[in-house]
């Protein structure tokens, strides 16, 4: 902190100092929401009133001074007047923009009407050493707003809109599944063995047991161990890790609703995800479906579009049989995609990814996976090649993944040993013995239910980037003797991909 503006702000600390007065004070006056002081304003001329929160610029007219205070509910013009304020006014300017105050006054209007606290006390309640970004030429840089969140959630009322959003949608999944009498519950995220999905783990080690542990891709396996146990309906919000790419839909770290339902079938859970949505569409959209994404308009109102992955795999590539791996193998060589050393039925489905998934604008539930591709559910009577699962798209990005859960401990076992047999970085490298053995004591016919809550909150909020609804994306670490140097421009240096790119389902 070298340069002219910091400096200043330095000296005026030490002045502050110098004079008694505490800049960075352990409580000051709290204040009432500035949204509530706006409701009904009208009525409330005269009326005295402490706001809380951070000052903007500050506009100088010699005995008049204007600056908004925003807090996290809203903002309002603060006027400071000499008259109202002697013993201020001589050192009025150690107090400046970006600082954060305790203001008392009375509640009026300017000449031109706009609603003002007219100061009478001005307490400091924390000295900013640092200014905050331009009005016009600020924090939009989008890589330096994520490495600098905290002052991107100041400096830009929207990114801290689309946060108290995020906070709504996860409450309101929550208070759905309460009124199911679901019950919330939490697993492990430390796990001796990694499954509940086709991802590659971060790993770690445990220096007291001496065992290698992961970090969790998904807690479905934990889950479906209480639906043994006879808890018959838990769901579970919390954090699951792929050691994978970044991108604008995938984050190495995210958030994922799992839940899990007794006596149920995967028809029962598509009734479940249609409800979630119009749960969400009253509660956080207060009654509208439509919802724009990126620059197209989406209802979301039930009943959602249905179709079968081998029609739509069948439609997109005519002549080629999901089965056959010589004519999966052709047409994967068509679009450009790696063949080596992959899976028969994971190749097939790269072939689906490749061709549907980005045509399909939804809502719609794709329906009936085959086999090769859903190890953890159960087999459809009517065609034992595919399984009772579906996933929900919208905007060609999944969004949901569901199925009737596998209860047959044979048959789970033997999908497991394929899949050791099959392994790559991808998959689990050896069999959950002990999951089998819960199953041998008997699972009831169930409905398990998988939700991206990052990218549920990308849909309701518009926002194009998961990146834009994590407050604190991974990105790829800056130069500490750079950052310690100059913080803006380490970050403002830094590209802004975050140090990958693939695309990684999660």
């Amino acid at each position: 902190m070298t340069d002219g503006i910091h400096k200043d702000r330095l000296d005026k600390l030490e002045a502050l100092r110098a004079d008694g007065q505490d800049p960075f004070p352990p409580r000051v006056p709290r204040g009432t929401p500035v949204a509530e002081l706006l409701d009904g304003f009208d009525d409330r001329h005269g009326e005295v009133a402490t706001v809380a929160g951070r000052l903007g610029v500050v506009r100088d007219f010699g005995k008049l001074r204007f600056a908004h205070l925003t807090d996290r509910s809203g903002s309002l013009q603060i006027g400071f007047q000499r008259d109202r304020l002697p013993d201020f006014w001589p050192t009025r300017k150690r107090i400046e923009s970006n600082d954060l105050v305790s203001i008392k006054g009375e509640l009026g209007v300017t000449k031109k009407g706009e609603p003002t606290l007219w100061a009478s006390e001005v307490t400091l309640a924390g000295k900013a050493l640092r200014p905050a970004p331009e009005k016009w030429h600020g924090l939009v840089d989008t890589e330096q707003r994520y490495r600098m969140r905290y002052v991107d959630l100041f400096a830009n009322p929207e990114v801290r809109r689309d946060f108290m959003t995020r906070s709504r949608i996860v409450r309101e999944v929550r208070a759905y599944f309460d009124s199911l009498d679901y019950l919330e519950v939490e697993t492990p995220m430390l796990q001796p063995l990694f499954g509940g999905a086709a991802a590659r783990p971060f790993t770690t080690h445990h220096n007291a047991l001496d065992m290698p542990l992961f970090l969790r891709i998904a807690p479905e396996l934990y889950l479906k161990r209480l639906i043994v146990g006879g808890m018959e309906r838990v769901y579970e919000i919390g954090r699951v890790f792929r050691n994978e790419g970044i991108s604008t839909r995938h984050n190495p770290e995210f958030t994922m609703l799992e839940s899990y339902e007794a006596w149920a079938d995967y028809r029962d859970i598509m009734a479940r995800v249609e409800g979630l949505f119009a749960h969400l569409c009253k509660t956080v959209l207060d009654g509208r479906t439509k919802v724009t994404f990126r620059d197209q308009e989406y209802d979301l109102a039930p009943p959602f579009q249905k179709q079968a992955y081998l029609d739509l795999f069948a439609e997109h590539n005519p002549g080629v049989d999901w089965f056959d791996v010589d004519s999966v193998t052709r047409r994967a060589k068509e679009l450009n995609l790696p063949i080596d050393g992959i899976e028969a039925g994971k190749l097939a489905n790269d072939v689906f990814e490749a061709t549907v998934e980005d045509q399909l604008t939804g809502p719609v539930f794709v329906y009936d996976y085959p086999v090769a591709i859903s190890p953890l559910a159960k087999r459809k009577p009517e065609d034992p090649r595919v399984t009772e699962r579906f996933e929900l798209f919208l905007a060609g990005m999944e969004l949901g993944n569901a199925f009737s859960e596998l209860n047959d401990p044979i048959d789970q076992e033997q999908r497991f040993l394929a899949q050791v047999d099959d392994k790559d970085d991808e998959t689990p490298g050896e069999v959950d013995i002990d999951y089998v053995t819960a199953l041998e004591y008997g699972m009831p016919p169930a409905g398990g239910l998988g939700i991206g809550i990052d990218r549920l909150c990308m849909l309701f909020s518009g926002s194009a980037s998961i990146r834009d609804v994590v407050l604190f994306p991974l990105l790829r670490r800056i130069d500490p003797a750079a950052a310690s140097a100059d913080p803006d421009a380490a970050a403002d240096a830094t590209n802004d991909n975050g140090g990958a790119a693939n695309e990684s389902s999660q």
